[in-house]
């Protein structure tokens, strides 16, 4: 399937990039596995030691490539939680953090064009 653009909503501002609907599920699914992490952090007793989680790195080479990464044990809730976005190609590189939940709904809204 061919790439059209995204866009994600970053903290200050947005960037809009080719990506494929393929790849966005991709993304989606490694963020489920993140958000699962992160309740896990969450609902783990007062007072206990949490099992440190993985973290979540989640490469794609397109048109430009797209790193994503976020470290579960560092963050209280999903609520709270910040991925790290590089955006590159030859010309420009673009690193920044997002909020997970903003993140996670532009990947959704993204993907409803696609059924």
């Amino acid at each position: 399937m061919s790439s059209s653009p995204i866009k994600l909503n970053l903290s200050e501002g947005s960037v809009i990039f080719a990506f494929s609907p393929t790849a966005a599920r991709e993304l989606q699914s490694a963020i489920a596995v993140l958000m699962q992490s992160l309740k896990a952090t969450a609902a783990r007793a007062a007072g206990s030691k949490p099992e440190p989680q993985p973290p979540l790195e989640y490469r794609h080479t397109g048109e430009v490539f797209l790193e994503v990464f976020c470290n579960p044990n560092i963050w209280s809730s999903p609520f709270a939680a910040k991925l790290l976005i590089t955006l590159r190609d030859d010309r420009i590189r673009l690193t920044t953090e997002a909020e997970l939940t903003r993140i996670n709904e532009d990947i959704a809204q993204y993907l409803e064009q696609y059924g």
